[in-house]
């Protein structure tokens, strides 16, 4: 059985003052997300007191953590009289350790679907081995969110290191994994949740579980090409702008290009993040491009999240986050989306 503890809010802001000694504690950022200790929508955690943390998932996911933009993979010279210009050397690596707090379910999920296809991703996986998420469960959702649609749960722990869910003012923590113990030993200020706490926190789990849709298993069991060739795709991107803004917010889109930039007499191989819904994404070297049309980048994203990435790793490729729905400007919704693939025969 996992450890679970009961805080009080001073207990919590311990906590992290303990970690940020050994760690970069960071917390999300609901400002500009510009300030020079902040990381894509996470701060550093200022060391004084628990952020508020808003209903939702923050405004940007953790997928920066993982998948920096751009990331350094090689490094070499082009200096003449270098003896191994030329010659791709690896790039050093941070070595140091995160401790993201505050972070939804859904982020975490997204943590445990990336690794699917990134399971043999050096360095996915060495940034992976050296963060640890503590994740807030979900009281109040937003009108955006659907993660119950798609496999998750508001309390659910896929992933996370340490759950916490605040119950009449107190917060329940539940380690979940070594690394999470490894933070919580020698923390201090914290004493084993009581019966009665744990005993709603495992009311509220299981009335999220009678919420939960079958939509992911009906899907797989759609026979591909009826979804490929359904009626409803010209209407879907009609008014679609292919500005890739859902795709750089998604948790799960991974979609990367890699070039090589020089500057004097240095060189590096980096890569960053790029969109499947850019029309030069899947242009080939010939010129030919098989996803050319608007219409084609817009089935594709949707059928990789919600088919091509089931059918070959289980679990649909979305969260339920909501971010796309509530920042594509032309209010295309991927719930709709859903419901129309469900609706084919």
């Amino acid at each position: 059985m996992n450890k679970i503890y009961g805080l009080e809010r001073a207990d919590l802001e311990k906590w992290l003052s303990r970690w940020s000694e050994k760690s970069t504690v960071y917390c999300p950022d609901e400002g500009d997300g510009r300030g020079p200790a902040s990381f894509s929508g996470w701060k550093v955690w200022a060391g004084d007191v628990l952020p508020e943390i808003k209903p939702g998932p923050a405004k940007c996911s953790i997928k920066t953590f993982y998948f920096p933009q751009p990331e350094s993979l090689h490094t070499f010279s082009t200096a003449s009289d270098d003896p191994d210009a030329f010659l791709l050397m690896e790039a050093e690596r941070d070595r140091s350790a995160n401790v993201l707090v505050g972070l939804r379910p859904c982020d975490a999920r997204a943590v445990y679907l990336n690794g699917l296809p990134y399971s043999k991703d050096p360095y996915f996986q060495h940034r992976d081995s050296r963060t640890t998420l503590v994740g807030f469960s979900c009281l109040e959702q937003c009108s955006t969110c659907f993660c119950q649609e798609v496999g998750g749960s508001p309390f659910d722990t896929h992933r996370l290191d340490i759950a916490i869910t605040e119950i009449k003012g107190r917060f329940i923590a539940e380690v979940l994994s070594e690394r999470g113990e490894a933070l919580v030993d020698g923390a201090g200020g914290a004493g084993p949740a009581s019966d009665k706490e744990i005993a709603e926190l495992d009311r509220l789990k299981n009335e999220a579980k009678v919420l939960k849709s079958d939509s992911g298993e009906n899907l797989k069991a759609k026979e591909l090409m009826a979804l490929y060739n359904a009626g409803f795709w010209d209407s879907v991107a009609d008014s679609c702008l292919n500005c890739g803004a859902c795709t750089f917010l998604c948790p799960t889109c991974y979609c990367f290009d890699i070039q090589d930039e020089v500057v004097g007499n240095k060189g590096r191989r980096i890569r960053y993040w790029d969109s499947c819904m850019f029309p030069l994404y899947s242009q080939h070297a010939s010129g030919h491009n098989p996803r050319g049309m608007k219409m084609q980048r817009v089935r594709n994203r949707f059928m990789h999240k919600l088919k091509y990435f089931p059918d070959r790793f289980g679990p649909l490729s979305c969260v339920g986050c909501g971010r796309c729905i509530r920042e594509c400007p032309v209010n295309i919704d991927i719930r709709e989306v859903l419901k129309d693939l469900l609706g084919v025969e």
